[in-house]
């Protein structure tokens, strides 16, 4: 942005000089030193104000580009000419700074640059040298990516923050237009980790909304094996995850038969190499061995039967309590990984908790659920199940005064109240004699541009026992977030983003408790590309 330009406007006023000679009785002492205190006063600015006229000056600056005025370069861009004033585009820009001021560089002579740009950023680059002159350019999720890497190549810094500032608000609409998947890979690439975060989580935790869409495919292979080797992601169970996976490989096959130059024998090596990387993280020993037959059934098992039949026997391996081959396994590098459960939404494993009327609840309300999931994660050890109590404090915790009776006499508790939005999570009936490890997940929804999507999620890995059997999450939302209404203190004039349905007015909430076995693993890979 150009500085903003003060003008300060100072009134002076003359102040009357005495021509009387000092005296030295008193009284003439008096009125000279009163006098000189006047003339000291009146000699003060009077009125100072500071006038921004910085709009007009903008404007002016707009007219050079808008009127082409004085312009002493021109840029090239796609065939089109854009004339330029090098003060401006050094001032923008770094590299333009470099370019054009750096005699080494044979630009720095030209009166006339091309410069190389995509057809997307070609498109696009008068919006983008316009923003130069004005500060003004508009965005939407389908030219932020051009005009990013606009920014990114030329190094136009406060440019770079308002499409990283645009994205983070509107990730969920980028992945209802099918944009997420290019956002997530460039940003990735580019080292904008803020967005690649946000988008990141997006994909994680609502991977079949982002399967249903077409940018889908788009999905480079190494980023998909390093999405399929976290523990978080949120799928109704692991078979929903395979026929997503099966999704990306249908398109990947439809792409490269495209391509006329690609023959059979090639598209098929291509699509066995894509098969063995992306499905090695498939975790099979997570689906059910009901499910693990239907699989023989499936195109993909008879095209690469040696490779599924292997996955589909370490699965049967675990069910039957083989700890040797599980052993053996353990030792490769999928490893743990294959035998730990993700955030599985299915009814063995989680269950929907929905507050209703979350701005007219009263103050400390309760909402109370009781579930069960199974115990364990292998067939073999049988289907007992745990019961659970959650409760949900959408409204702050308050603790009543009680009395505490000790053996030196009773002791008064005052009461408390946490502002906080609570929820506890209890074990029914845990086992007499050792411990249940679990993981807990809370996946929270929410609404973004309209569109209703798991928004957070909280998960925490858990011993239960007799002597502990309550797991509290504090501060699951923002409490004032949550609680302002709209147009209250908050000043948003909007409900919470984590209140949803057709008022705004439900906290949504999927709990899911899944067992953790001694063969599972704790940790993940970060999500990276190589």
């Amino acid at each position: 942005m150009w500085p903003v330009f003060l003008l300060r406007s100072n009134r002076m006023f003359r102040s009357g000089s005495s021509r009387e000679t000092h005296q030295s009785t008193p009284e003439k002492m008096e009125v000279n030193g009163s006098q000189k205190a006047d003339n000291t006063a009146a000699s003060k600015p009077v009125g100072d104000i500071e006038v921004d006229n910085s709009a007009t000056v903008l404007l002016k600056i707009a007219t050079l580009y808008a009127e082409r005025l004085m312009s002493d370069i021109c840029l090239l861009v796609g065939g089109n000419e854009y004339p330029a004033h090098r003060l401006i585009l050094c001032a923008s820009s770094e590299v333009f700074q470099v370019m054009l001021m750096n005699p080494e560089w044979s630009e720095s002579q030209e009166s006339c640059v091309v410069l190389q740009e995509t057809p997307a950023c070609a498109a696009i680059f008068g919006d983008f040298l316009r923003y130069f002159y004005t500060g003004q350019i508009r965005i939407n999720h389908l030219i932020v990516m051009p005009v990013l890497a606009l920014a990114d190549k030329y190094n136009v810094k406060d440019l770079v923050k308002l499409c990283i500032e645009y994205m983070c608000e509107h990730i969920a609409h980028a992945a209802a237009n099918n944009q997420l998947i290019s956002w997530l890979q460039y940003t990735l690439t580019c080292g904008h980790y803020q967005v690649a975060q946000v988008c990141q989580n997006f994909v994680k935790w609502n991977l079949e909304l982002v399967a249903e869409t077409t940018d889908f495919g788009n999905f480079e292979p190494e980023i998909l094996v390093s999405l399929l080797q976290q523990n978080d992601l949120v799928v109704h169970n692991e078979m929903a995850l395979y026929s997503c996976v099966v999704k990306w490989l249908d398109l990947q096959k439809e792409r490269l038969s495209q391509d006329s130059s690609n023959t059979i024998e090639d598209i098929n090596a291509h699509m066995e190499q894509l098969v063995v990387e992306v499905m090695s993280h498939v975790r099979f020993p997570m689906m059910s061995p009901r499910q693990l037959a239907e699989l023989l059934l499936s195109p993909l098992t008879k095209t690469y039967k040696e490779f599924f039949v292997e996955r589909m026997a370490i699965g049967m391996s675990f069910h039957s309590g083989q700890t040797e081959r599980v052993q053996e396994v353990l030792q490769t590098d999928e490893g743990r990984l294959l035998f730990t459960p993700r955030l599985y939404t299915a009814d063995t494993w989680s269950t929907l908790l929905s507050v209703e009327n979350v701005p007219l609840l009263p103050a400390y309300h309760t909402c109370t659920l009781v579930f069960s999931s199974r115990s364990s994660l292998a067939e073999h050890a049988g289907d007992h199940a745990c019961e659970w109590v959650v409760d949900v404090y959408p409204k702050g915790v308050w603790f009543r005064k009680f009395y505490l009776i000790v053996w030196q006499g009773t002791v008064e508790v005052p009461e408390s109240v946490l502002r906080t939005v609570r929820l506890s999570v209890m074990c029914r009936d845990p086992p007499p004699a050792g411990h249940t490890r679990v993981k807990v997940g809370i996946l929270i929804r929410g609404v973004q541009d309209g569109v209703e999507h798991i928004r957070t999620v909280i998960e925490r890995n858990h011993h239960f026992g007799e002597t502990d059997k309550v797991l509290n999450f504090d501060d699951l939302l923002s409490f004032d977030e949550l609680n302002s209404p709209p147009g209250g203190t908050s000043g948003s004039g909007s409900s919470s983003p984590y209140l949803v349905g057709r008022n705004r007015d439900i906290l949504k909430l999927h709990i899911v408790i899944a067992p953790l076995s001694d063969v599972c693993s704790t940790t993940a890979p970060s999500f990276t590309i190589k």
